[in-house]
């Protein structure tokens, strides 16, 4: 027992002070993430919207995240990483405040689009931020540091936002922006003058000392770069079936209400922020980066499969542990592969890539699922989402050995 404290301790020690700085701004944001986890049964419970009206309000999501990945990392190598969060986040505020009055099909769309665009674009400049100030042996716990954030953000946002819905869900809304507002407020004031020294921390960063020998690439010719994106597509067209299809699946099968379904998916988070650190730490020792993938890849799998499990309560948290474990094991690995693909000069491009592999199953994941539900049910859709997870398993083995 003291060994594996020792470990976990260790797992947290030469971490830079900026990326603790960009974690902390990161947990502030994703502690208003109320708004997508309950987006599904805002719209059919306020809105009336059936199951396939849903889904193509979430793929404009989706379409909107697709844009903004892309968008992001072309304006971070443009203009620095720097200006493209803080504006981000500077805009987002108010779409959050105004979405609540598009209350059409067509209108709401529209605005989830504009919404997911601006606030995606943070995403590729935030993980070239991590990557500029992260030494060499820690960038995948860099990476690991700021899905901490997030998920200690993710665990609290949605049992907040539960709480918020039970109340009026033009709540969740509210909430989001403020918590959009105060991290770009945080953001500013940690990184403003920080920002005049990027140059010189990029130089230093792990990105410059792991790629300086390499010769640039344009990621989109990049052809074993491109297949392991179809592949990390692959992968998100089944991972986000936990924020559209999932939520439905908890109250329309099990009969949760918005607070047991804020808890639940608040506890993942929870597991991803007592573990993550320690599991990634070891991954980085003693597994390679093709094994840590496939390992992953197949607890995923393996706890979409026993959502077929009807044996409570206890079950769900059981297996939102286990996929605990999947995601700890794939997400933090990915970035680390892409980011090291990259050139100084191509790491905006390279991470904005990878984002809009992620983003781009925004677009297909919430239609193909919900059709799915509608068309053959749960039950259908659990199954087929774990066999595609075990094929995507298979493909991570063999192209990462050419990665």
């Amino acid at each position: 027992m003291k060994k594996l404290l020792s470990i976990y301790i260790d797992s947290f020690r030469g971490l830079s002070q900026s990326a603790w700085l960009l974690a902390i701004v990161m947990l502030i944001n994703r502690m208003g993430s109320m708004v997508i986890p309950f987006l599904g049964i805002y719209m059919t419970k306020a809105l009336g919207f059936d199951i396939k009206q849903v889904g193509i309000v979430l793929m404009c999501f989706g379409g909107g995240s697709v844009c903004g990945s892309y968008i992001g990392g072309w304006l971070t190598d443009k203009f620095g990483s720097f200006k493209v969060q803080l504006t981000s986040l500077v805009l987002a505020a108010p779409l959050f405040l105004i979405t609540p009055y598009f209350k059409t099909v067509t209108s709401l769309g529209i605005m989830i689009f504009i919404l997911s665009t601006v606030f995606d674009a943070f995403r590729p400049a935030n993980s070239v931020s991590v990557a500029s100030y992260a030494k060499p042996e820690n960038i995948t716990r860099a990476f690991s540091l700021n899905r901490l954030a997030v998920n200690l953000g993710f665990s609290i946002g949605p049992a907040v936002g539960g709480f918020l819905a039970g109340i009026s869900f033009n709540w969740i809304f509210y909430g989001n922006a403020m918590a959009a507002t105060a991290a770009a407020v945080v953001f500013f004031l940690f990184f403003y003058k920080k920002e005049k020294n990027n140059l010189k921390a990029l130089k230093n960063s792990a990105i410059a000392i792991t790629t300086h020998d390499k010769k640039e690439r344009n990621p989109y010719k990049d052809g074993p770069f491109i297949i392991f994106n179809i592949l990390c597509c692959i992968f998100s067209l089944c991972f986000f079936q936990l924020i559209s299809t999932l939520p439905i699946f908890y109250r329309e099968v099990h009969h949760l209400n918005e607070h047991q379904i804020g808890f639940l998916m608040g506890w993942s988070g929870f597991i991803i922020v007592l573990l993550e650190m320690f599991i990634v730490h070891i991954a980085e020792n003693r597994l390679s980066l093709t094994k840590t993938l496939v390992l992953g890849t197949i607890f995923c799998s393996i706890s979409y499969a026993m959502f077929n499990i009807h044996a409570g309560l206890f079950m769900l948290y059981v297996t939102f542990f286990i996929f605990g474990i999947g995601e700890m094991l794939t997400l933090p690995f990915m970035a680390t592969a892409s980011i090291n693909r990259s050139t100084p000069k191509t790491q905006g491009a390279y991470m904005g890539f990878n984002s809009l592999a992620f983003s781009a199953a925004n677009i297909f994941s919430p239609l193909l699922g919900t059709n799915i539900v509608g068309t053959y049910g749960f039950t259908t859709l659990w199954w087929c989402t774990s066999a595609l997870l075990a094929l995507t398993a298979v493909g991570f083995y063999f192209v990462l050995k050419r990665l």
